[in-house]
Protein backbone atom coordinates (compact mmCIF):
# COMPACT_ATOMS: atom_id res chain seq x y z
CA UNK A 1 0.00 0.00 0.00
CA UNK A 2 2.80 2.40 0.74
CA UNK A 3 4.84 1.97 -2.09
CA UNK A 4 1.80 2.11 -4.11
CA UNK A 5 0.94 5.51 -2.69
CA UNK A 6 4.71 6.17 -4.08
CA UNK A 7 5.86 6.51 -0.06
CA UNK A 8 8.74 5.34 1.70
CA UNK A 9 8.44 1.82 3.73
CA UNK A 10 9.04 2.36 6.97
CA UNK A 11 8.64 0.66 10.32
CA UNK A 12 7.32 3.75 11.87
CA UNK A 13 4.21 3.84 9.21
CA UNK A 14 4.31 0.22 8.73
CA UNK A 15 3.39 0.18 12.59
CA UNK A 16 1.04 3.25 12.23
CA UNK A 17 -1.22 1.64 9.00
CA UNK A 18 -1.31 -1.52 10.74
CA UNK A 19 -2.98 -0.01 13.92
CA UNK A 20 -5.34 2.69 12.28
CA UNK A 21 -6.45 -0.74 10.28
CA UNK A 22 -7.02 -2.58 13.59
CA UNK A 23 -8.79 0.18 15.73
CA UNK A 24 -10.73 2.19 13.42
CA UNK A 25 -12.16 5.73 14.59
CA UNK A 26 -9.00 5.30 17.29
CA UNK A 27 -7.35 9.11 18.03
CA UNK A 28 -3.52 9.48 17.84
CA UNK A 29 -3.29 8.52 21.91
CA UNK A 30 -5.15 4.74 20.97
CA UNK A 31 -2.76 4.63 17.60
CA UNK A 32 0.43 5.42 19.42
CA UNK A 33 -0.26 3.00 22.06
CA UNK A 34 -1.29 0.19 19.70
CA UNK A 35 1.70 0.79 17.24
CA UNK A 36 3.72 0.31 20.42
CA UNK A 37 2.70 -2.75 20.47
CA UNK A 38 4.84 -3.93 17.50
CA UNK A 39 7.27 -1.07 17.55
CA UNK A 40 8.07 0.22 21.20
CA UNK A 41 10.44 2.45 20.19
CA UNK A 42 8.54 4.65 18.19
CA UNK A 43 7.73 8.25 19.25
CA UNK A 44 5.05 10.86 19.69
CA UNK A 45 6.63 12.48 16.73
CA UNK A 46 7.03 9.43 14.29
CA UNK A 47 3.14 8.36 14.94
CA UNK A 48 1.88 11.91 14.16
CA UNK A 49 4.67 12.20 10.76
CA UNK A 50 2.90 8.91 9.53
CA UNK A 51 -0.49 9.88 10.61
CA UNK A 52 -0.27 13.09 8.22
CA UNK A 53 1.86 11.23 5.42
CA UNK A 54 -1.08 8.52 5.32
CA UNK A 55 -3.84 11.24 5.46
CA UNK A 56 -1.57 13.17 2.74
CA UNK A 57 -1.32 9.74 0.20
CA UNK A 58 -5.45 9.14 0.75
CA UNK A 59 -4.52 5.96 2.77
CA UNK A 60 -5.94 6.87 5.74
CA UNK A 61 -9.25 9.00 6.30
CA UNK A 62 -8.77 12.18 8.89
CA UNK A 63 -12.13 12.86 10.62
CA UNK A 64 -12.79 15.62 13.51
CA UNK A 65 -16.33 15.43 15.04
CA UNK A 66 -17.45 18.53 16.79
CA UNK A 67 -15.91 18.44 20.35
CA UNK A 68 -13.87 15.02 19.92
CA UNK A 69 -10.33 14.77 19.10
CA UNK A 70 -8.93 14.03 15.67
CA UNK A 71 -10.03 10.34 14.46
CA UNK A 72 -8.48 8.15 12.12
CA UNK A 73 -9.83 5.24 9.66
CA UNK A 74 -8.53 3.33 6.88
CA UNK A 75 -12.00 3.05 4.96
CA UNK A 76 -11.07 5.62 2.09
CA UNK A 77 -12.34 6.52 -1.26
CA UNK A 78 -16.10 6.06 -0.78
CA UNK A 79 -18.11 8.89 0.67
CA UNK A 80 -19.63 7.25 4.10
CA UNK A 81 -20.84 9.00 7.06
CA UNK A 82 -20.73 8.68 10.83
CA UNK A 83 -22.72 8.55 13.69
CA UNK A 84 -21.36 9.67 16.90
CA UNK A 85 -23.17 8.62 20.27
CA UNK A 86 -23.52 11.99 22.76
CA UNK A 87 -22.76 9.72 26.08
CA UNK A 88 -19.38 7.79 25.26
CA UNK A 89 -18.40 8.94 21.95
CA UNK A 90 -18.74 5.83 19.52
CA UNK A 91 -18.29 6.31 16.59
CA UNK A 92 -19.93 3.82 13.76
CA UNK A 93 -19.18 4.11 9.64
CA UNK A 94 -22.61 4.82 7.61
CA UNK A 95 -23.14 4.45 4.04
CA UNK A 96 -25.32 6.92 2.42
CA UNK A 97 -28.82 7.00 2.59
CA UNK A 98 -29.36 6.77 -1.08
CA UNK A 99 -27.72 5.24 -3.86
CA UNK A 100 -23.78 6.92 -4.36
CA UNK A 101 -23.47 10.04 -2.73
CA UNK A 102 -26.34 11.78 -2.81
CA UNK A 103 -25.47 14.52 -0.43
CA UNK A 104 -22.51 15.84 -3.00
CA UNK A 105 -25.66 17.40 -4.65
CA UNK A 106 -25.91 20.98 -3.06
CA UNK A 107 -28.43 23.32 -3.02
CA UNK A 108 -26.33 25.68 -3.81
CA UNK A 109 -22.84 24.86 -4.60
CA UNK A 110 -21.46 28.67 -4.55
CA UNK A 111 -19.41 27.81 -7.67
CA UNK A 112 -17.55 25.24 -5.79
CA UNK A 113 -16.92 22.01 -7.43
CA UNK A 114 -17.40 19.27 -4.73
CA UNK A 115 -15.50 16.27 -3.88
CA UNK A 116 -16.45 15.14 -0.97
CA UNK A 117 -19.45 15.69 1.54
CA UNK A 118 -19.40 15.14 5.50
CA UNK A 119 -21.68 14.49 7.34
CA UNK A 120 -22.47 13.40 11.09
CA UNK A 121 -25.48 11.62 13.09
CA UNK A 122 -25.51 12.23 16.81
CA UNK A 123 -27.54 10.61 18.73
CA UNK A 124 -27.30 7.93 21.64
CA UNK A 125 -26.17 3.98 20.93
CA UNK A 126 -27.63 1.13 21.82
CA UNK A 127 -25.78 0.50 24.77
CA UNK A 128 -26.23 4.21 26.58
CA UNK A 129 -29.97 4.10 25.26
CA UNK A 130 -30.27 1.23 27.30
CA UNK A 131 -28.68 2.17 30.13
CA UNK A 132 -30.68 5.61 30.21
CA UNK A 133 -33.91 3.28 30.64
CA UNK A 134 -33.04 1.49 33.93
Amino acid sequence: MLRGAALRVTRPRLAVLSAVHAHPHADTDAIITAARTGLPEVSHQAVYDSLHALTAAGLVRRIQPSGSPARYESRVGDNHHHMVCRSCGLIADVDCAVGGAPCLTASDDHGFSIDEAEVVYWGLCPGCSTAGDS
